[in-house]
């Protein structure tokens, strides 16, 4: 009981941590190595949840929301003459480019079989993976020796009109008969190791807030050239031509993803998985650094 204690109490400044939006939480003391060795399924499933609840808030009460007041979203969005904001695919390419440059080697994208962007399509062992996602609607969790990485794939479903009339239309896209509930395509992450620590996946999950926050601020920073900018400040889109600044966007990411990602968290703490039961798909078990 007191070493559950303890670890419930590293687990509450750990996740304090996150929500602060710190760099890097602290280590956690008084670990041994088989306390650390989480599977890295489980950290891909809570990267994955929170990554739900920000791209479903981006496509409704930005991108949706954001047109109905007159907003504009563009596959072009960066282009200087271009007053528009990133799509929901494009948001999440920004996030990836922000794991990019953080130290944390964890790779996020979104990757079909008919992909608009030809850089998308999966081949090889990931397109057999993916058509297991088609078929089960289940996520898939392999290894893929040639790169040395532990991937997970989670199915990127079609829920809105918007993204199948994009891709229905769009002149580059392979497939123009998209319909509401296809799997279009799937949200792949990596990482290089099959466990990692308690501390090892607070610091993914931080950089994975940092990656929302950065893809975030890079649309803010192109609606103040707007000729006519939306109020940046407490309102969103649905409350009139305003958006939420920074701040109020994260805050309501961690509002919404708190109750699940602590209860993720908790039971993780409180039962620490044997690094023995770690190796996947024949991939090797990798000591997190």
């Amino acid at each position: 009981m007191a070493k559950q204690k303890f670890w419930i109490t590293c687990l509450a400044l750990g996740a304090l941590g996150i929500y602060l939006f710190v760099s890097a939480p602290p280590p956690l003391e008084g670990k041994t190595a088989a306390d650390a060795a989480i599977p890295v399924e489980r950290m891909f499933e809570i990267l994955k949840a929170e990554n739900d609840v920000v791209r479903a808030m981006w496509t409704k009460e930005v991108v949706g929301a954001g047109k109905q007041i007159g907003l504009k979203f563009d596959e072009r969005w960066r282009e200087a003459d271009v007053e528009a904001g990133p799509l929901p695919a494009l948001f999440l390419r920004e996030t990836a480019k922000s794991l990019e440059k953080n130290p944390t080697p964890l790779s996020l994208f979104l990757g079909s079989d008919y992909p608009v962007n030809s850089a998308n399509r999966f081949e090889g062992l990931q397109l057999e993976k993916f058509q297991m996602v088609k078929q089960t609607l289940k996520p898939q969790f392999f290894f893929m020796p040639d790169i040395q990485m532990q991937v997970a794939m989670f199915s990127d479903i079609a829920v809105v009109d918007g993204c199948i009339q994009c891709h229905n239309k769009h002149e580059q896209s392979p497939k123009h008969d998209w319909k509401l509930n296809d799997v279009m395509g799937a949200t792949t992450w990596m990482y290089p190791s099959s466990s990692v620590s308690m501390d090892e996946l607070l610091r993914t999950l931080t950089a994975l807030r940092q990656g929302f926050k950065d893809a975030y601020e890079a649309y803010l920073e192109k609606v103040r050239k707007f000729a006519n900018p939306p109020a940046i400040g407490e309102h969103w889109p649905a409350e009139g031509y305003f958006l939420p600044a920074s701040e109020v966007f994260m805050g309501e990411i961690a509002k919404r993803t708190a109750p699940q990602t602590l209860a993720a968290l908790s039971v993780l703490a409180s039962k620490p998985k044997s690094r023995s039961a770690m190796n996947k798909e024949g991939g090797p078990v990798v000591v997190a650094r």
